[in-house]
């Protein structure tokens, strides 16, 4: 994906995927004719910046998201890592693992998993990102092609809407994982 073109397309089909527009209702949306959309998305065309604007106004993003891909991050923390705040009063003390951004949703689910095979999960819609935090046994987390063994107060988040991986290394493996949607 080198070409400013392609860079467009994909992150217009990315991005009209994550708000559940069809190509018929963000082109009604953002005043621009079908086709033109379904050229642009297929990476044909010479688009304009006026149609452009028009296309990241119905999605409402900013111009430079059609211009850059988006970061595809995991971040692990490790039982006693992270930043600590710690109350006055009491022995007492929170470790901000991570932050929700604005609009999003968050579902909270225990993992219960046994040794064996591991759960393999087909790629979540675009945006999804899952958040892992071991609470018993160890386990074999993450996206498939580069897991990370996680321990007991380990905590990972990994993009979800690429292929991943939980596999239990341990019997009675446990985890809470919360998954959320943007």
């Amino acid at each position: 994906m080198n070409t400013p073109i392609a860079m467009i397309a994909h992150s217009l089909v990315r991005e009209r995927q994550r708000k559940g527009l069809s190509q018929g209702e963000l082109a009604r949306q953002a005043g621009v004719a079908k086709s033109t959309l379904s050229q642009l998305e297929a990476g044909n065309g010479n688009p304009s910046i006026e149609t452009l604007w028009s296309l990241c106004v119905a999605l409402d993003i900013p111009f430079a998201n059609l211009m850059m891909e988006p970061q595809i991050t995991t971040r692990l923390v490790r039982r006693g890592e992270g930043l600590t705040v710690a109350a006055e009063q009491a022995d007492y003390q929170a470790i901000l693992l991570a932050t929700c951004p604005p609009g999003a949703r968050r579902d909270i689910y225990q993992v219960e998993s046994q040794p064996g095979n591991g759960r393999c999960s087909l790629p979540h819609l675009p945006g999804t990102v899952e958040h892992i935090i071991i609470t018993h046994g160890r386990a074999l987390v993450g996206l498939s092609d580069r897991p990370v063994e996680l321990n007991v107060g380990d905590y990972l988040c990994y993009p979800a809407d690429h292929a991943h991986i939980f596999r239990a290394l341990e019997a009675d493996t446990r985890a809470v994982m919360i998954i959320e949607h943007v």
